[in-house]
């Protein structure tokens, strides 16, 4: 082909890869949704598990600590801050102590008298209003006279505020100034709940970077400084780290790819065509999953990028393979069998994920699938084509056939060896101390220890419920789960006064049930009575008359009216606390009561399961969904390896051809098992997803090796094609296993380890004496 018609097709494959990378992004829709990459939970607390990853509140919490200033400035911050916040999108609910009116919008406020006892226990006779009375008039001559002239003439009871004020979290921080801050005064307190769920990564990074811009305005030059804390607030800081570290592992990655492809093959386009095949299956992975899901998440981007990296190794071994006198087709059909066999096998391997019932591992199987399949074809009919036609024939290179002499002067590693190992890295793997499977998610977490620490600090600070324990109670609707509720208050209040825990929360501490609201409608005064005590009341104090027309009117509104139920409250920020502690489906209603200071759980469970409630450990059941999860994938895995045996066993026929191709991926899984293990690792679901990795690249050096058979200049040229192909790898999962971020150094280290031991293995099983002696 000539050097015109080349570069022509080499700008058509470039062309194409372009179309598809447009096709992909236009249909592509990344998601953060955790809940894709777990299996459909089958327990209640499983269930209930699911619900809090992306809507429960705590996932939406945001706790913020404004210090380094003279209280009077964080205190005057804190609410310049508040009030920004609550204008702001994205912002469900903001808490720093003072009484947030707007809580419940004015078309809903004559409620009140609905959802607060006072009313209906007397708070409306005549001695209640003339007490009333006498104490606006102090607090109109007071500093708080601002804040409260606006609501007398509709609520002179205060109604309103004292509701708002009930709705702080049960355990606040002490009050300076009208707002809270921390024990030691330093610092002002803030609790933030955006409207996102926890699992949307981007828009708890929107609302991260809003509340950051909010600060930075209020502060106004001061010496003040923000503490944020909370699940989005470090979602943000890890994905910033994770993207730090990527990017910096990638670029030295790219380098080193370029740099060891030009010195393998001293061309400069060595590393430009070897890349094309990799681009190719990286764009035709994701447009198949973006075309064929309505949203692909972000893991499977991630890991299917992962898997796909034995891609980069067809490309290297057509180059190394190609001599002169061979056109560059020739070389690709005769190699085409053995590639065609590693990627075929690889391919049925990943068809099992497609049937493990978990969307994230289905996406995984169609990138994987997909992206290899199209390297492979792109490698086989395309790349050729470009490629220098008479390059200088590998297995002539002295250093190489040096070295080959010396390996083949190695002993090969025969069947009792080969056992004596297996059963040595098993009885590691087993016996090694410690637990062998890593089920607590948090101790995967990236994030600094003073960060936690931090953290700690707040919830204590502010009284954030506890992450582990819940309450739970199951009813057919949300108005019996409202009334059940409120039949656990007693309880509630009488383990917090023994100290068992040192606050609660629950909705209907927001939204009685209709049944109480109806009883405190039945208790409000007519509007002749209430007119006659009001009257009186007025009488004795400087109010002129008929001031308070607004209120009667507020009070015969609430008579009559419906009762509120928990969706009127929607569009409204006590609608986020509401929905957090009232799951309702199809099915019936769960009321969630959240617990703070638990000190023990035990006495929990049994004084609340008289009443049909159930504490549940949230921590439990996360480790039960993964373990869950685990086996999943460990049968697919179990499948995947009788799938990929079968089909080798289909293309090489032979018994002991199958046992030497199969056995170095074997034992290298065996090895990795029993390093990890003795090296005090637990396992989790990253490094099995290395592991998969690991055998693929070690099922492609064994049947090169294979492949080259027992003739000494194919041995060179196999040689040097898995040199290279390990060189890479290793370099770019070592990186990988120095990374801060444990799921990076999982795989890396994992894959690492697995391609020297793959291609150790692979020399000491499965390559064959050579015929002849090489010169």
């Amino acid at each position: 082909m000539t050097p015109a018609r080349r570069l022509a097709l080499a700008l058509a494959w470039l062309a194409l890869l372009a179309a598809l990378g447009w096709a992909a992004g236009r249909s592509l829709e990344l998601g953060g949704d955790l809940r894709r990459f777990m299996p459909a939970p089958e327990t209640a607390e499983q269930r209930l598990l699911i619900d809090e990853l992306g809507e429960g509140p705590g996932a939406r919490l945001l706790l913020l600590s404004i210090e380094g200033a003279p209280q009077e400035t964080l205190a005057a911050q804190s609410r310049a801050l508040a009030a920004r916040l609550r204008a702001q999108a994205g912002i469900a609910l903001v808490a720093n102590g003072d009484a947030d009116l707007s809580a419940i919008p004015a078309r809903l406020r004559p409620y009140r008298y609905l959802l607060s006892p006072r009313a209906a226990q007397g708070g409306l006779s005549q001695a209640a209003l003339s007490e009333a009375l006498a104490q606006r008039v102090a607090d109109l001559g007071s500093p708080a006279a601002s804040l409260i002239e606006p609501l007398v003439e509709r609520d002179p009871t205060l109604e309103m505020l004292q509701l708002a004020e009930s709705w702080q979290p049960a355990a606040s921080p002490r009050l300076v100034d009208g707002v809270w801050f921390s024990r030691d005064g330093r610092s002002a307190l803030l609790a933030v709940q955006t409207s996102a769920a926890g699992f949307d990564p981007d828009a708890q990074a929107r609302a991260v970077a809003g509340i950051r811009a909010a600060f930075e305005a209020v502060r106004a030059g001061t010496s003040s400084r923000l503490v944020l804390t909370g699940p989005g607030a470090f979602a943000v800081q890890v994905a910033a780290r994770t993207q730090r570290e990527a990017s910096l592992i990638g670029t030295l990655d790219s380098i080193a790819f370029a740099l060891l492809l030009w010195i393998a093959y001293r061309s400069w386009r060595a590393p430009l065509l070897g890349a094309l095949p990799l681009a190719t299956a990286g764009l035709t992975g994701l447009a198949a999953v973006a075309l064929l899901f309505d949203g692909v998440h972000g893991i499977t981007v991630a890991f299917g990028f992962t898997l796909i990296g034995v891609a980069q190794d067809y490309p290297i071994h057509l180059f190394s393979h190609q001599r002169p006198g061979v056109s560059p087709w020739a070389s690709a059909r005769a190699l085409w069998p053995t590639l065609g066999t590693g990627v075929a096998s690889t391919c049925i391997a990943y068809l099992t994920f497609l049937a493990s019932g978990v969307e994230g591992l289905r996406q995984l199987a169609v990138f994987t699938i997909v992206g290899l399949g199209s390297a492979a074809l792109a490698t086989r009919f395309l790349l050729p084509a470009l490629i220098d036609p008479a390059p200088r024939d590998v297995a002539e290179w002295p250093w190489l056939r040096a070295l080959w002499r010396r390996i083949a002067r190695w002993p090969r590693l025969g069947v009792g060896a080969g056992i004596a190992l297996a059963l040595v890295a098993a009885a590691a793997t087993a016996l090694a101390p410690g637990a062998f499977w890593e089920n607590d998610l948090s101790r995967l977490t990236p994030v600094p220890a003073d960060a936690l620490a931090q953290d700690t600090r707040l919830r204590g600070e502010l009284g954030a419920p506890d992450v582990r324990y819940l309450v739970t109670l199951a009813a057919r609707d949300g108005e019996a789960a409202l009334q059940r509720s409120e039949r656990l208050l007693p309880v509630l209040e009488r383990l917090r006064a023994d100290g068992v825990i040192a606050a609660y929360d629950l909705a209907a501490r927001y939204v009685p049930s209709a049944a109480t609201q109806r009883a405190r409608q039945a208790a409000l005064p007519d509007a002749p009575t209430l007119v006659r005590d009001l009257d009186a009341a007025v009488a004795a104090s400087p109010f002129v008359p008929d001031v308070f027309a607004g209120f009667v009117e507020d009070v015969q509104r609430a008579r009559s009216a419906a009762p509120l139920r928990p969706r009127d409250l929607a569009g409204t920020p006590l609608a986020s606390s509401i929905e957090g502690l009232l799951l309702e489906d199809g099915d019936g209603a769960t009321a969630l009561v959240t617990l703070t200071g638990l000190r023990d759980p035990r006495a929990v469970a049994a004084a609340v399961a008289p009443f049909g409630a159930r504490l549940v450990d949230l921590k439990q059941a996360s480790e039960s969904l993964v373990a869950e999860y685990r086996g999943r994938v460990l049968a697919a895995l179990a499948l995947a390896a009788v799938l990929l045996a079968l089909t080798v066993w289909a293309v090489l026929r032979a018994p002991r051809r199958v046992a030497r191709v199969l056995a170095p991926m074997a034992l290298t899984t065996l090895v990795i098992l029993a390093v990890l293990r003795l090296a005090g690792v637990e396992l989790n679901l990253f490094h099995l997803v290395a592991l998969i990795l690991a055998a693929g690249l070690g099922l492609d050096y064994a049947l090169f090796f294979d492949h080259a058979g027992d003739e000494p200049d194919e041995q060179a040229r196999a040689l040097h094609a898995i040199l290279v192909c390990s060189a890479v790898t290793l370099l770019v999962f070592a990186l990988l296993a120095l990374s801060t971020i444990p799921v990076l150094r999982a795989i890396g280290s994992t894959v690492a380890l697995g391609v020297a031991s793959n291609f150790l293995l692979a020399l000491l099983i499965v390559r064959r004496p050579a015929r002849g002696a090489m010169a």
